[in-house]
């Protein structure tokens, strides 16, 4: 996850910009000064002596952009409870990056993580952003999940502004989290006037992308920021997201005794494991439910679309009968056709979201096409991530597998 390997996968996926993610790690920030450099406002690119070679002829509009953002974790108590939530920050320049890390130094060991743990007030730290700059976007992060987010159901918040009080006008959006996605989040009407944001939350270069936000806007800074802030459906086009099932946090569990329950499930119960008799994790739809004060299905006016996808190596092993694992990597027939289809179509992302039907057909093994059209249709197999465990997700059954081969060998 160096800067060199984010900026090669960011032209194979089709990502204009990244994050630099860590903006709070003294060695990072050193990386980040001595191999970016300043290209549109706000927004830097890769020097040209550290670009590496991808693979073949990539169709890319414009060289990866970065745009400074880290994560920190604040745990405080606040009204008689222990708070844990994670927050997320974009900044405009160096300057404001490193004044930011003045303060926080005082407070806690930046040297320690690449999202360093501070005992410090959600509030107190959006001030210290606002303080730097006016220009500093503070979005809370996976904003679901139980352990570590502002509504999350161990140690968060009913609302944004129980969190961040009077300064609650400066929270411009939320960030979704893998195991929630929009139409969750549209049933809680208190979440109307912030935008809803995706991002990937990568650990390594091949899973960028695996959610992302679409924009219609100056390649810049404050471009991005007012896009996001003035929820313009006609600048913020639409959000790229996780099936929220395959997040880790989706249905309530106790991932030790193998537990998981939808909500419903848990109640029945009384919200303990039935194996070990501890409080089971109540996960992210149990959550939405109970802070929700709408019905399912409800869409706000002007809500910006969003698109579920899988990542182009899954739906490969998937479509292929093969496995895919962070342990093995990816088996070279899925490399072979991964690579293929990168070439053939652009990046990663035409392949998903943009390519047409038909030269889908006429430019993949018919299993993948089918498998991909199947994704871009929702015609999923899903068994909900939960407790920490991530989804497991199927695009084919065994028989329709078979049926898709018969298929393409007939034709």
């Amino acid at each position: 996850m160096i800067l060199e390997n984010l900026d090669k996968w960011a032209k194979i996926k089709g990502i204009n910009v990244l994050g630099t993610g860590d903006l709070t790690h003294p060695l990072w920030l050193k990386e980040i000064k001595q191999k970016l450099e300043p290209a549109e406002p706000g927004i830097f690119k890769l020097k040209d002596q550290y670009k590496i070679e991808s693979f073949g002829r990539l169709d890319s509009n414009a060289e990866p952009r970065f745009m400074l953002t880290g994560e920190i974790s604040c745990i405080y108590s606040k009204g008689g409870k222990v708070r844990r939530v994670h927050h997320l920050y974009f900044v405009p320049d160096i300057e404001t990056a490193e004044k930011i890390n003045a303060k926080l130094s005082f407070i806690g060991n930046l040297k320690s993580d690449g999202r360093p743990i501070l005992g410090l007030d959600s509030k107190k730290f959006l001030e210290i952003c606002l303080e730097a700059s006016p220009d500093v976007m503070v979005i809370p992060a996976h904003a679901w999940t139980p352990w570590f987010s502002i509504f999350g159901s161990k140690s968060g918040f009913d609302s944004i502004e129980e969190c961040f009080e009077d300064l609650s006008k400066h929270i411009y959006a939320v960030e979704t989290g893998l195991s929630s996605d929009p139409a969750m989040n549209w049933r809680l009407s208190k979440l109307d006037n912030v935008s809803l944001v995706s991002n990937s939350d990568s650990h390594s270069p091949t899973r960028i992308g695996r959610e992302a936000n679409v924009f219609d806007t100056e390649l810049s800074y404050k471009g991005i920021v007012e896009a996001i802030k003035s929820r313009n459906p006609d600048e913020f086009l639409y959000t790229i997201e996780f099936f929220p099932e395959e997040g880790k946090y989706h249905y309530d569990g106790h991932r030790l005794c193998n537990i998981s329950f939808n909500p419903e499930e848990t109640k029945k119960n009384n919200f303990l494991c039935p194996k070990c008799r501890r409080p089971l994790t109540i996960g992210v739809l149990a959550r939405v439910e109970e802070l929700a004060d709408r019905t399912g299905g409800f869409k706000p006016k002007n809500s910006i679309p969003y698109k579920n996808v899988i990542p182009l190596d899954q739906v490969i092993s998937d479509s292929m009968g093969l496995t895919v694992t962070s342990n093995t990597g990816w088996p070279r027939k899925v490399v072979e056709e991964y690579e293929k289809l990168v070439r053939n179509f652009g990046n990663e992302f035409r392949v998903l979201i943009e390519a047409s039907e038909n030269s889908l057909n006429s430019g993949a093994l018919p299993q993948i096409a089918a498998g991909i059209i199947k994704v871009r249709r929702g015609e999923v197999h899903i068994e909900p991530g939960y407790d920490g465990e991530y989804g497991k997700i199927k695009i084919f059954t065994a028989d329709e597998r078979e049926n898709v081969s018969k298929q393409a060998t007939l034709l």
